[in-house]
């Protein structure tokens, strides 16, 4: 989608600092990169976009901002995919970022200017060099406590830009991801004994000397929260700098991150984890939503032709009016049955949250976990609000281990069976989750056919990619030729898909 810029501006091209094809060229660019990301950007909302920035000027870097997130974000998990983007795609722009466009350098206004410094400071990029380019370590040390002290955003952001310049070694062209710019950077500052001075002249300030417990914590936070502001305008100086030398598409490509529901739960890092517990909760209730809905559109049966020609009597032989059966679509009854092995565990954890978070959606809801052995772990969910806390127990203390502790879905199914499958009636769905890698042991897949003629569903949820089925050990198409459907779930987004079949 190409938007073309009004010729109007309001803000004559945003301020000056941008014409008005550059900037929505960036626009155009930044909604495609937002829409590879996962975002969900329509057509109607980047025409919004388009028409907010004729009226927020760029130099207004915050308004411009938040007047595209309003635009265009619409999920709060998303909002740190937006701010990443943004920042690559709007890195070099704003006056804050342009020195020579009217912004004070707060290096002139401590009058910290000195004779090799004009030269210097026509480096970077906007001249964005500063006065400061003469200072020593230890100045320059010293001049970052004092902003911190005073929380002096402005000298801290020159400051930043400094410290990128001075300590980060950043050569153009050279392959190096901003982490290590960041950590050579961090690493100069020594912001941890920055930390240990600043609470030392707090307690030195306080009334006698000695600051109370609750003020200490209070101190602490400031400076802590004063600090973090201070390595996010690092991050931002070192990124800007790699866009000015690598172009927007390439850090675009290189700085994205899935969204929590595209994270595949068998390769999450910690950080993904908790952001997928996070996206889980408004995932539920718009699920439970959707479910609910659904069933109440089944009401509407099949056309009763008896009663609609008994009716149409009233009108001379006419069906003037349809009369439908209405079914009672009856809640299923849900069985899961998850492989909690190492590798596949994860997968096995955001499933039965979200099943038993969705639980009001039906009749009842019994979960079985196995490695080798099987057993029944409904109880951890009685009565539970917290369903983390129950899934931890089912981790913990549910007795999984028959043998050695290797996955044996064939012994699993089979205790299954004997123990539990007089329980299953045409009003129950199975679910299986698991990769079906059984270490070369019997399969025991008639089991599997014997539920199928049961259950009302048998379903089997594989979190590994297809290309990967039936290689090796994995044996999900002999398992699968049973089943009324398998699904390669490998994220949230596929898993929220394949609830409709729960219905």
């Amino acid at each position: 989608m190409s938007v073309t810029a009004p010729s109007d501006s309001p803000n004559g091209a945003a301020g000056g600092v941008e014409t008005n094809d550059t900037l929505f060229e960036l626009l155009e660019g930044f909604v495609q990169d937002l829409r590879t990301a996962g975002l969900p950007v329509s057509l109607s909302e980047n025409i919004d976009a388009a028409i907010a920035v004729k009226h927020i000027p760029i130099e207004d870097r915050n308004a411009f901002k938040y007047a595209l997130a309003a635009t265009l974000v619409k999920n709060n998990s998303h909002w740190r995919t937006f701010e990443t983007l943004f920042e690559v795609y709007f890195s070099l722009r704003g006056k804050e970022y342009a020195l020579g466009d009217g912004a004070d350098d707060p290096f002139d206004q401590l009058d910290m200017d000195d004779n090799d410094g004009g030269e210097d400071g026509q480096e970077g990029e906007g001249g964005q060099g500063g006065g400061g380019n003469g200072l020593s370590p230890e100045e320059l040390a010293e001049l970052l406590y004092q902003a911190l002290l005073k929380g002096d955003d402005a000298l801290m952001r020159a400051l930043a830009r400094q410290a990128v310049k001075r300590y980060a070694g950043m050569e153009p062209g050279r392959p190096v991801g901003g982490t290590y710019y960041l950590y050579r950077t961090l690493r100069n500052l020594d912001l941890d004994g920055m930390m240990e001075r600043l609470m030392e002249q707090s307690r030195q300030d306080a009334d006698g000397g000695e600051l109370t417990p609750l003020e200490e914590r209070l101190e602490k936070d400031e400076f802590e929260t004063r600090i973090d502001k201070l390595r996010k305008e690092i991050e931002a100086e070192i990124r800007r700098r790699l866009v000015a030398d690598r172009g927007a598409e390439a850090m675009a490509k290189t700085l994205r991150k899935p969204l929590p529901e595209d994270v595949d739960f068998m390769h999450a890092s910690r950080e993904e984890m908790a952001n997928l517990r996070k996206a889980i909760y408004p995932l539920t209730r718009k699920l439970a939503v959707r479910l609910a809905r659904k069933r109440r559109n089944k009401r509407r049966g099949q056309l009763d032709f008896r009663r609609t020609v008994r009716h149409s009597l009233e009108y001379g032989g006419v069906p003037a009016d349809l009369i439908f059966k209405y079914p009672r679509p009856a809640k299923p009854e849900i069985m899961v049955v998850a492989d909690i092995s190492g590798s596949v565990a994860a997968f096995a954890r955001f499933t039965l949250h979200l099943v038993y978070a969705i639980s009001s959606q039906f009749s009842k809801v019994r979960a079985f976990v196995f490695i080798d052995g099987l057993d029944e772990v409904t109880r951890f969910f009685e009565g539970v609000d917290d369903i983390n806390e129950a899934v931890h127990r089912v981790n913990t203390e549910a007795d999984v281990v028959w043998v050695d502790g290797h996955s044996d879905y064939g012994h699993a199914l089979e205790v299954f069976w004997e123990n539990y499958g007089k329980d299953i009636g045409p009003k129950t769905t199975v679910l299986l989750l698991g990769d079906a890698r059984n270490n070369y042991h019997a399969s025991q897949a008639w089991i599997m056919k014997e539920i199928e003629h049961r259950a009302r569903k048998l379903f089997w949820l594989n979190p590994e990619p297809k290309a990967y089925w039936n290689t090796g050990d994995s044996i999900v198409g002999e398992y699968g030729a049973h089943c009324d459907g398998v699904f390669e779930v490998r994220n949230l987004r596929q898993l929220e898909k394949f609830v409709d079949n729960l219905v």
